[in-house]
């Protein structure tokens, strides 16, 4: 890939950034019982990124994935005010790649725009690029829930 080719808008030195900062949140990981690595990072409008791991508990249902701790981290931050978010980067220890399981999909579809990609790289540094629509097709989302009018007083 040349330096001057892009993918989903993002510049080859932007992909593989995303995909050395998601490779590199693998090692933040906390996952005693599944040994299952998942490393994400965020592309930031402002173009800074913002990384997360899975966090396992004993108590299962509990445990976090690496797409959610990134986004709740760049929410807390205030990423989501100052632009929003370009791309996700995903990668395990496995391959071909994984994507993000069906919560973590409309975890990222609260802040990204159905048009946003989602790189997901494997265990061989590979990776697939698919947009948040193709991966959470008829997607439900807040712009479809009603919106009070105060003026209307509903």
């Amino acid at each position: 890939m040349s330096e001057n080719t892009t993918i989903h808008g993002l510049t080859s030195t932007e992909v593989k950034t995303l995909g050395e900062h998601a490779v590199s949140a693998k090692s933040l990981a906390y996952c005693p019982y599944s040994n299952f690595r998942v490393g994400c990072a965020i592309l930031c409008a402002d173009g800074s990124y913002v990384l997360g791991a899975n966090i396992e508990n004993a108590s299962y249902p509990v445990t976090i994935c690496a797409e959610r701790t990134a986004f709740g981290k760049a929410v807390v931050d205030g990423k989501r005010e100052s632009g929003g978010f370009k791309a996700v980067g995903v990668s395990t220890d496995i391959s071909p790649p994984a994507s993000p399981c069906g919560m973590c999909r409309q975890f990222i579809r609260e802040f990204c725009d159905l048009k946003t990609p989602i790189f997901m790289w494997d265990s061989k540094g590979e990776y697939i690029v698919m947009t948040l629509e193709q991966l959470l097709p008829m997607s439900f989302g807040p712009d479809q829930l009603h919106k009070p009018d105060p003026n209307k007083g509903n």
